[in-house]
This record gives structure tokens, sequence and C-alpha cells, in this order.
């Protein structure tokens, strides 16, 4: 089973505004602070909570308005401390990060008006999006021509163009980083804003970047094999063009290893892929192709790019109709996550017989040296070296961080019986049977839209965006739901439970 995933949690800014004057005199600040907040007056004294928008590992955000000029934003609260690990937060890599943000002032690049601290917690004060993320507002609408998607192209590369020319490479393009302005326009018409920059840097010409970042579907080759610049970004950029235009991925497979193996191959298709490609302009093909060029010497710039007539003139030889419902059809499977397979298999950890499991848990024990009862980094690197793993993952903290489900910084019992547990395991009628009737609440044999709301809250807490919607709950409903009455029952369960 594959360990890869979401790299980084949504950390999003831009440049810093001046801080507004007045407020209370600031506390007196440790010395040894290495947080030094951009404006060390009162919260209350400035900014007055709305309410809560969502909560994930990071911290929590919520709506704030400030003051002086009744602005609403979005603050990020983050713990000095994590309560459940006691660990100190990364502070170094988050000043590394607003640093970056402040450097940056561009209309399709988040904003982050402030940045404040106390003895708790750090905030950051972030520009209010309520449109929710480019995809979702995609698949809501139903419906999308080239010209709106040559349109959010324009305002992507413009962004990512002013990055480079500040010598700032982003390193994590995906889906879930651009975000919409408002949900009051259309796609074409709306504010496109890239957010995200918790794995961005600065970058010199003719010195590659060697730390492996990205996410599997949107990572470029030269990524995996650890040398690389910020043309990187644009081959991102390129599978975000490929995937809006047809809904599917240029690169794929059936878990993260398979992705990042077709990745490394970077053999790129079209017609055989979607039947989507038919109606997209050549106009488009070219472009994509000279983005996603495996040879960074003959790959266009994101300033190439913008100088496309595809992108410059707006799709000029584009059909000027919608693209077909395929479109919206494929790219609602593939942002899709079945994360109620993901919740069955973690329950089905908990109640499986001690006897199937006896290898697993000798295997656990014998990482876990001192006796805990969890894995921690150091555990989890001697133990796949005595497991004969001659070469550790760079991006092991990543997969640490993908198993450990309640976010303890740690991999307990549970957590790592889910993760190894095999289809042999997982897909045996009783032990299904036992999951099921742990999330059938009212016992009538159904899964209904309550219940599974419910499985995916438990499962992971977690923001992108804080539109409020249950598109993807709706979108699990139906990719499950083979009979179309709304509810999961258990022979679609096990279907489900039972396919790669």
């Amino acid at each position: 089973m594959s360990c890869l995933g979401r790299i980084v949690e949504d950390l999003c800014g831009g440049p810093r505004a001046r801080p507004d004057a007045g407020g209370k005199a600031p506390r007196p600040r440790d010395p040894s602070d290495k947080w030094v907040p951009g404006n060390p007056g009162r919260l209350a004294d400035q900014y007055s909570i709305k309410k809560e928008l969502g909560e994930g590992s990071f911290g929590s955000v919520c709506l704030v308005t400030r003051k002086i000029d009744k602005l609403d934003m979005a603050m990020k609260k983050m713990d000095r401390v994590d309560k459940k690990t006691k660990k100190t937060a990364d502070l170094e890599k988050l000043k590394n990060e607003v640093d970056i943000m402040r450097q940056m002032d561009h209309p399709n690049l988040i904003k982050m008006y402030d940045d404040m601290s106390d003895e708790v917690k750090i905030y950051l004060m972030m520009e209010l999006c309520t449109g929710g993320e480019l995809f979702d507002a995609i698949i809501e609408a139903q419906h999308f021509s080239e010209a709106q998607a040559a349109s959010v192209m324009k305002q992507f590369l413009n962004g990512l163009n002013y990055m480079h020319a500040k010598s700032i490479t982003h390193r994590d393009l995906k889906p879930e980083n651009l975000l919409l302005k408002d949900n009051n326009s259309s796609v074409e018409k709306n504010v496109l804003k890239l957010i995200d920059f918790g794995l961005s840097c600065k970058f010199e010409k003719n010195v590659p970047l060697k730390t492996k970042a990205g996410t599997p579907y949107y990572v470029s080759p030269e990524v995996l094999k650890g040398s690389y610049d910020e043309l990187a970004d644009v081959w991102s950029a390129g599978v975000i063009m490929y995937v809006l235009l047809s809904g599917q991925p240029p690169f794929y497979g059936d878990n993260d290893n398979q992705v990042l193996d077709a990745v490394r191959k970077g053999t790129l298709e079209f017609q055989t892929q979607c039947a989507v490609w038919k109606e997209v302009s050549g106009d488009a093909v070219v472009l994509i192709k000279k983005m996603l060029m495996r040879n960074t010497k003959e790959r266009c710039t994101a300033k190439d790019a913008l100088e496309n007539v595809w992108v410059r003139d707006n799709a000029p030889r584009a059909a000027k109709v919608n693209l077909s419902a395929g479109l919206v059809d494929n790219l609602r499977k593939f942002r899709s996550v079945n994360k109620l397979k993901k919740a069955a298999i973690h329950e089905i950890a908990k109640v499986l017989n001690e006897d199937k499991l006896k290898t697993l848990k000798e295997q656990f024990q014998a990482m876990d040296v001192n006796g805990d009862g969890m894995l921690s980094m150091q555990e989890l690197t001697e133990g796949m070296k005595k497991g004969g793993l001659k070469q550790i993952p760079e991006d092991l903290q990543q997969i640490l961080k993908d198993l450990d489900s309640d976010k303890s910084g740690q991999i307990d019992y549970t957590e790592f019986l889910s993760a190894a547990l095999d289809k042999r395991h997982y897909g045996q009628r009783d032990v299904c049977w036992s999951a099921f009737c742990h999330f059938d609440k009212n016992g009538d044999g159904k899964l209904s839209r309550d219940e599974l709301k419910l499985v995916l809250e438990s499962a992971e807490a977690k923001v992108t965006s804080i539109k409020n919607n249950n598109k993807e709950l709706d979108d699990l409903i139906k990719e499950v739901d083979k009979d179309g009455n709304g509810e999961i029952d258990f022979e679609e369960f096990m279907q489900m439970m039972s396919s790669d």
C-alpha cells in the first residue's frame, strides 16, 4: 500500500501590509523567541474574531475583521507547542515561508496582510477567498470551455512568471492550491489565487535544487532525480492544464508509486487517453507538450507560455462551445478521493483477530525499540534498515505524516496495521461486515448520507479552502452507490473494498 500523498498542509500567503497604528503597548519579548511578529500589538485591539472556518493539524482558521477599515480576512492560528505531542513548532521553517510571502505582491498570489504572535500561538492574517478550489467550481458549474481554460491558465502563469522573475520557485503546484477569490463570479471572470508557499524557496541560476518536494501527479521527473530548477514548476503547471482540459492526469497509476513511475517515464498521450481531446484545439495540445518536455532545455518557461498564442489570444482556434460532459465527469471522479475505504481499512485493523496479524505484530514490536507502543521517525528508519531496505526514502518524514492519522507525530499500532494490511486481510467479508456495522449507526443495513459524513469527519479533519459544501461527499456516494438510491449497502461496500 502506498504511503505517499499530500506533502504539506495548506499555508498560503502574499505580501504583508504596513502594520496598523494603535493598540496597547506591546509586552516585553523573550530575546530567544525565534518568531518576530510583524505587528506586536494585541490581537483583540486590532481584529474582531467572527467565527471558526475550519481546523487541521496545523491549527485552525477563523474569519476576522480588521477594526480600522472593516476588512474581512482569514486568520490562521498555529500553536507554538503541539498540544498532543508537546513538540515545538518549526518556527524557522514558518518564518522562511513568511519572508517569501513578504517579497511577493501580485493579484494572482494570495496576500498575507499581517502576522502576530503571543506566548501560545502564531497568527497569520490572510486574504479571504470564498470561491473555493478551482476544480470544485468547474464541477459545480457543470460546464467548461477551452476559452475559459485559457483565461484561467493566463492568470495562473502570470502569478508563476512573477514568482520566477523574483527568483522564487513554488515547488508544490497542484489544483488544491488554486483558489477563486469570490463565489459570485463565473470561473473566467473570477480572480485566480495561487496559494501555499510552504515549500517555496529562492533559487539561483545554474545552481540546481536538491530537496525532493511536490505531490505525485504533479511532480516533475527531474525533481524525482534530485536535481532541478524553477522549470519544475512549469511541468506541474502543464499537468494542471492537461487535467483542466480533460479531467484526467497525464501520468496515472493505481497508487502513488505507479504514478511516480509513470512520471519518470514521461510518456505523454492525448487521443488514446480520453475522448475529450478530440474537442480540444491543436494549439492547446502544442502548449502542453512544450510545458511537459522531459528535457528541461527544451521545456518552455512560464514567460514563454504566457506569450503562446493559446494563452495570449484566449484559445483563438477553439470551438465556441463547452467541452463535453465527459470533462466534468472525469474531473469529478479524479477529485473524489475515496476516504471511506481508507477509514474502513483503519477500522478493520482494530477488529482483526490477533492470529491473522501475528507477523505484522512481530514486525511492529521489533521496530518499537523503547517499547512505548509507538513508532518514532528514528525507530521507523532503523526498522527499515534492519528489514533489508538499503535506500531509505528521502520523503520518510512525509510517509510518517501520512500514516499518522491522529496527528500525534508518531505511528501507533492501529495506524501501522491499517497501512500494512493488504487485500487478503481487508477484502474478507466477515471483517468488512464488522467495519460496515460500525459505520451503520442506526443498524438498517445501509450507510446513509449523514452516516457517511460522520465517517469522513472522523477520518480526516483539515482545511483546503473555506468554501462550505458537500460535493466531496456527493462524489463519494455517486462513485460507490451503484444502484443510485443515495445510500451504500453492504454489497456496494464490499465491491468498493475489493477494487484496486
